[in-house]
């Protein structure tokens, strides 16, 4: 191999300048504030109730979308709840959407003989999905701050002790 000339060091010194400063452009712009509004989307509760994202303003908001059919949802819907208990009284929302293939009659009878405390909502038509990115995979989980920005989120089983911390953090700012 032949030693490198002049020209080949530069060019070699060029190059690799140039792949610095392209990480380093890429990380400042992955620091800046870049939050991702929330949709402006309402949900009918299975109460019939309507929750529009204006009424949960000044909240932290969890939307989890799930299905009876999906067993992770099935799995951690305990620890959803537990969440929803601890941090309800600090402002908390939480709306669990169902995915629009999951039978209402399975829905209603899962909410009900659980006893889930937070709202139930039904995507019959898929809009919510739509309206979140078109969400596929269950579950799916958004964790919205007080302005409505999305601060997170989770698809499958989220780290309970990390979504607490965010939790934390979201509710005391």
């Amino acid at each position: 191999m032949l030693a490198p000339t002049a020209p080949r060091k530069f060019l070699l010194f060029a190059l690799l300048a140039a792949g610095f400063l392209i990480v380093l452009a890429s990380l400042f712009y992955q620091s800046l504030p870049g939050k991702q509004k929330a949709p402006d989307v309402s949900y009918v509760n299975l109460k019939g109730e309507k929750i529009s994202s204006e009424s949960l303003r000044g909240k932290v908001v969890m939307v989890n979308f799930w299905a009876t059919s999906c067993s992770t949802c099935v799995a951690e819907m305990p620890q959803m709840v537990a969440t929803y208990n601890q941090f309800h009284a600090k402002g908390l929302e939480f709306v669990a959407v169902a995915m629009s293939y999951d039978p209402p009659n399975y829905v209603l009878n899962y909410a009900e003989t659980r006893q889930l405390p937070f709202h139930v909502a039904l995507d019959v038509q898929g809009k919510l999905a739509l309206a979140f990115g078109d969400v596929k995979l269950t579950p799916t989980t958004y964790v919205i701050d007080k302005q409505g920005n999305i601060l997170k989120r989770y698809v499958g089983q989220p780290s309970f002790t990390e979504l607490h911390a965010l939790l934390e953090k979201a509710l005391a700012a």
